[in-house]
């Protein structure tokens, strides 16, 4: 019986080696806290904004208001002999992130997912999937779609037919490898 009032005994005194919290641990504990993502950049204003083919590089198309800084891009690229289309969404990205950009509009969703990617000496975000992915189909509509990645503010692109065409040529160079013509910018 005179085990009980021991074994209590001995876990009050092995608690009474501890000292009780205080506020010197409370802030060495929030000084080892990762300091997070980045902060979220306000959603750009796309008013007159408008797609255009690259003057520079064959195979793209780009979103922006004119004069001011693209805001994203597609490119028809090729991987393994398959059409591929790359979205790079031009908004810094912490190096080394990951997310899911959601493409909302024209009664589709698609949920893509994108990575940090070094370009110019900063991270922004790309993705890179299939040409002929249904994926795409959220932009070959005639109504806004809203392109939204955690941090980097929603983007809303205006109606256009331009990126519907983008993604037909781009399909299209599966059969032939190769970027039509109508791809090309006019110069």
């Amino acid at each position: 019986m005179m085990r009980w009032p021991l074994i209590l005994f001995c876990a009050l005194a092995a608690s009474a080696c501890k000292p009780p919290p205080t506020d010197a641990d409370i802030a060495s504990r929030d000084a080892a806290l990762p300091t997070g993502p980045s902060e979220p950049i306000d959603s750009p204003d796309t008013e007159g904004a408008l797609w255009s083919d690259s003057p520079v590089t064959r195979g793209r198309i780009i979103y922006g208001i004119p004069g001011n800084a693209p805001l994203i891009a597609l490119d028809c690229t090729q991987s393994g002999g398959q059409p591929m289309i790359r979205l790079t969404r031009y908004a810094l990205a912490d190096e080394g992130a990951g997310a899911l950009a959601a493409l909302i509009g024209n009664g589709h969703v698609a949920r893509i997912p994108v990575d940090a990617t070094e370009a110019d000496g900063a991270s922004i975000w790309v993705a890179e999937i299939a040409a002929g992915s249904a994926d795409w189909e959220v932009l070959t509509g005639t109504r806004e779609v809203a392109v939204t990645i955690p941090g980097a503010g929603r983007l809303v692109l205006n109606p256009s037919p331009r990126p519907a065409q983008f993604i037909e040529q781009c399909r299209e160079t599966a059969s032939t490898g190769t970027i039509s013509a109508d791809a090309q910018p006019a110069l």
